[in-house]
C-alpha cells in the first residue's frame, strides 16, 4: 500500500475547480485555498466585476485562476461554464456549489417571486451546476469532487428565512442522493454546512435586520451566546474544510456533512 505525505494528499497541481459564487466572502476564501492547493480556478459569479479583481489576486500569489460571468440558477450557465473551464485548464476535477442567498422575509410576507430566486438560486442551480460537472467528470473517466454549500439553517431554523432553510434543508438531501448516484463514477459529493460567518452578505443581512427594528448588536450578541468558541466564523473557516474535502485526504468521504458552525448546534 503507497503513503502518501500530507503534502501530497493536499496537492491539488494539475487539477482545476469551479466556484460559483467566488468573487466574494466564503467564495473567495474557498478559490484562493484551492489555487494555493495548485488547482487552477474558474470562478464563476454574477459579478464579473468583483470575480476579476479575485483572479487578479489569485494570479498575484502564483495561482492559476479565471473568471466568468455566471447566474448560479442558470441551468445554460451551467453548461457555459464547464465548457469555459476545460477551455481554460484542459480538464474539470472539482465543482463548489457555493453561491447562494438569504434575503430576510418573514413567512408571511414572502412573495412568490421570492421563494421561487431563493430555491432557484440555492438548490436548483446547485444540482444543474452538479449534473453538467458531472456529465463531464463521467466523460473523462477520473472521478472527481462536488461540494454543496448548506447551512445550520438546515437543521435549525433561525426565523425570517423559511425560503433559505428550505433550500439548504434540499441541499443536504441532495448531496446525498447524488453521492448515491455518482459513487460508481468515483464522484465524490459533500456539503459543508457553515454557522454564522463573517462575509459582506451576513453583513448586509445584519443591516436588513436593523432596518426592521432588531439591533445588529442584539442579533451578535445571541448567536455569540450559544457558541460553545466565543467567536464568529471567517471565511477561511469554511474554505478550509472545502480545501480538505476536494483532497486527496477526503477520498473515503461520500454523502456526509461537516458543521463549521463553532458548536452552535451543541446548545
Amino acid at each position: 500500500m503507497t503513503t502518501r505525505t500530507i503534502a501530497q494528499l493536499f496537492d491539488l497541481t494539475g487539477k482545476s475547480a469551479v466556484v460559483t459564487g467566488g468573487a466574494m466572502g466564503i467564495g473567495q476564501a474557498i478559490s484562493f485555498r484551492l489555487a494555493e492547493a495548485g488547482a487552477g480556478v474558474m470562478i464563476a459569479d454574477i459579478d464579473a466585476e468583483s470575480a476579476s479583481r479575485t483572479v487578479v489576486e489569485i494570479k498575484a500569489s502564483g495561482g492559476k485562476a479565471r473568471a466568468i460571468r455566471a447566474d448560479a440558477s442558470s441551468t445554460a450557465d451551467a453548461k457555459a461554464v464547464v465548457q469555459a473551464t476545460l477551455e481554460a485548464f484542459g480538464r474539470l476535477d472539482i465543482l463548489v456549489n457555493n453561491a447562494g442567498i438569504y434575503p430576510i422575509s418573514p413567512a408571511l410576507e414572502t412573495s412568490e417571486e421570492m421563494w421561487d430566486k431563493v430555491l432557484n438560486i440555492n438548490l436548483r442551480g446547485a444540482f444543474f451546476y452538479s449534473q453538467a460537472a458531472a456529465q463531464e467528470m463521467v466523460k473523462a473517466g477520473r472521478g472527481g469532487k462536488i461540494i454543496n454549500m448548506a447551512s445550520i439553517d438546515a437543521m435549525h431554523p433561525y426565523g425570517g428565512v423559511a425560503h433559505y432553510s428550505t433550500s439548504k434543508a434540499g441541499i443536504v438531501m441532495l448531496t446525498k442522493a447524488l453521492a448515491l448516484e455518482f459513487a460508481p463514477h468515483n464522484i465524490l459529493v459533500n456539503a459543508v454546512a457553515p454557522g454564522s460567518i463573517m462575509t459582506p452578505g451576513t453583513k448586509a443581512t445584519r443591516a436588513a435586520l436593523e432596518a426592521r427594528g432588531i439591533p445588529e448588536e442584539k442579533v451578535l450578541e445571541s448567536f455569540m451566546a450559544r457558541l460553545p468558541l466565543r467567536r464568529m466564523g471567517e471565511p477561511d473557516d469554511v474554505a478550509k474544510v472545502v480545501l480538505f474535502l476536494a483532497s486527496a485526504a477526503a477520498d473515503y468521504i461520500t454523502g456526509s456533512l461537516v458543521l463549521v458552525d463553532g458548536g452552535y448546534l451543541l446548545s
